[in-house]
């Protein structure tokens, strides 16, 4: 009975920090609103011209201030205070918003105005996470921190199936006004929580920001060809097959209009199924090999989303494919939260925030150019393939990542040491 118990989330976190509940309760509310706009922004733009590239542009617009803003904001997370940076990050965030919103309500809405905002967006994202992803040391004893990714992974998941549903229905119904306005909302509550956190997250060492301290980031993950090949694996699996701004044209191609929110919380939907079992992580130690398979095995699922008859089976076969990314996000984790010095966590999130937010960029971008050159199916199927084969070419070209074990790596075992920590 024991043995089954150590399977499940462990909820610790949420019952014993009064920090953790703001910062959970905020990511939540905010994260909730974005996906409603995610889903908002991609129809409005489909919807003022019907093109495949407009829609797709977002990507290459947002990928560029992520590389910029993600590679500073890792090094701003190592030397400001890191609570100021999240909450002026989110009001940033809810300015955002209400540019949308106030650009939706004019009779000819501004196509150049959504892919400036879109790119603000993307600004203010790179600057917020890696502070926000680093606040959890200061805030959480380590005993709780593997609490806290389990909620955070479970919180992301039902934000995510809950938020682009509730937006395909608002922006079906009552127009994309009020998907923008909900987000606007959901910013200043989220303001509001994080602000009630304890001083505790005020503290933080000043450091000097030069050229050589926000590139030494990249310098140690240079170092760890293990590390380097879980960035790697993951942009391609996203560059490759990340379907998601093909979904407002999915809906055309099988005339069911009712699934747009489902398509974008379809992937969730299996991706928590995957966390709801994440007790079983702790007990993998060859994690690298699990991050490789399960991006293989997410681009096999969007292989069989391009090959789907009917509306429903595309939609299983993107909850398989969200349930093998949350797999290989999962060991991801897992290996940079036990294997980097935290001294370095700020800096190495922001190279983190730019392996797992400009691949989804990128691959939209291409796969709204290869819709409009092998057509809407043909994108999927070329872009599973693709993913499957880099994830090959991943495995034979960088083995340290296809043998990490952590009973044996190094770097784990000098993190164990260096945390007074001796269990595998």
């Amino acid at each position: 009975m024991a043995e089954k118990r150590s399977y499940r989330i462990d909820l610790s976190a949420l019952r014993e920090s009064r920090d953790y509940r703001f910062i959970l309760s905020a990511g939540a509310i905010s994260g909730f609103g974005s996906m409603v706009t995610a889903v908002a922004m991609p129809l409005q733009i489909a919807q003022l011209t019907g093109s495949y590239v407009a829609v797709g542009l977002i990507g290459l617009i947002e990928v560029v201030p992520l590389i910029i803003f993600g590679l500073w904001g890792g090094a701003i997370a190592d030397s400001f205070n890191r609570k100021r940076v999240v909450i002026a990050s989110e009001i940033g965030l809810g300015i955002c918003s209400l540019l949308l919103l106030l650009n939706a309500r004019q009779a000819q809405p501004s196509l150049l105005l959504i892919y400036i905002v879109a790119f603000f967006f993307s600004v203010f994202d790179g600057l917020q996470r890696p502070s926000l992803e680093s606040l959890l040391p200061l805030l959480l004893p380590t005993r709780l921190l593997p609490s806290a990714g389990a909620i955070n992974s479970l919180k992301w998941n039902l934000t995510s199936i809950a938020g682009p549903a509730v937006g395909g229905i608002i922006a079906a119904t009552v127009g994309v006004v009020y998907c923008y306005g909900f987000d606007v909302a959901s910013y200043a509550l989220s303001a509001l929580l994080l602000a009630r956190l304890s001083t505790r997250a005020d503290t933080h060492e000043r450091k000097p920001i030069s050229a050589s301290f926000v590139f030494s980031g990249l310098s140690y993950a240079r170092q760890r060809p293990d590390l380097l090949g879980t960035y790697l694996v993951d942009i391609i699996a996203m560059v490759f097959a990340f379907p998601n701004a093909l979904f407002p044209f999915i809906i055309d191609e099988f005339n069911a209009p009712w699934a747009l929110g489902f398509l974008y919380s379809s992937m969730s939907v299996g991706s928590l199924v995957a966390t709801l079992a994440s007790g079983r992580a702790k007990h993998v130690n060859r994690r690298g090999r699990m991050i490789i398979i399960a991006a293989s095995a997410w681009g096999v699922a969007i292989t069989f989303a391009g090959i789907a008859p009917n509306i429903y089976l595309v939609l299983l076969a993107l909850a398989f494919a969200g349930g093998f990314d949350m797999v290989s996000g999962l060991f991801r984790q897992l290996i940079w939260n036990t294997t980097i010095p935290l001294e370095m966590r700020g800096r190495l999130a922001g190279i983190e925030l730019l392996s797992y937010s400009t691949g989804p960029q990128l691959g939209q971008i291409r796969a709204t150019a290869a819709a409009n050159v092998v057509g809407l199916r043909g994108s999927l199927i070329s872009g599973g393939l693709m993913c499957f084969a880099g994830a090959t070419a991943v495995t034979i070209a960088f083995r340290d990542l296809w043998n990490f074990d952590d009973r044996t790596n190094k770097f784990a075992i000098q993190e164990r040491i260096s945390r007074h920590d001796t269990e595998i």
